[in-house]
């Protein structure tokens, strides 16, 4: 079992920045691939970073592409995502969420192949 939970969400001005941190419980977070995802009103939840287990791969959406930086610290059993140039479509409540993962890393966008999830926190950016 893992256990995640979030900080770090708040109202920002567009044009600021946030950076979202999750700690993860129990010994094996190096063997879980992290992401996090986000949900805006009357949208779909969708995958917003991912990086590997060793933190050496990481994806990015097109929409935050440039501004966003996941990271990972193993030994601290944690994920973090800075946030730039915050706009105000990146107004939602974000989530990570783990998976484990065996075998070479791959981009998985769909929300029900992550095992855990964290409680979520809300980053709104005012224009």
């Amino acid at each position: 079992q893992v256990q995640l939970v979030e900080s770090g969400g708040g109202l920002v001005q567009a044009g600021g920045s946030l950076r979202l941190s999750c700690v993860a419980s129990g010994r094996t977070f190096s063997s879980y691939v992290m992401g996090w995802f986000r949900r805006a009103p009357g949208k779909e939840r969708e995958l917003v970073a991912t990086i590997s287990r060793s933190g050496g791969i990481t994806y990015y959406a097109d929409s935050v592409k440039g501004r966003f930086t996941i990271s990972r610290d193993n030994a601290k059993n944690t994920v973090s995502l800075q946030m730039n140039s915050l706009k105000s479509e990146d107004t939602a409540v974000y989530y990570c969420a783990a998976r484990p993962n065996a075998g070479s890393f791959v981009v998985v966008f769909t929300p029900t192949r992550y095992d855990y999830w964290g409680q979520g926190t809300q980053v709104t950016v005012s224009s």
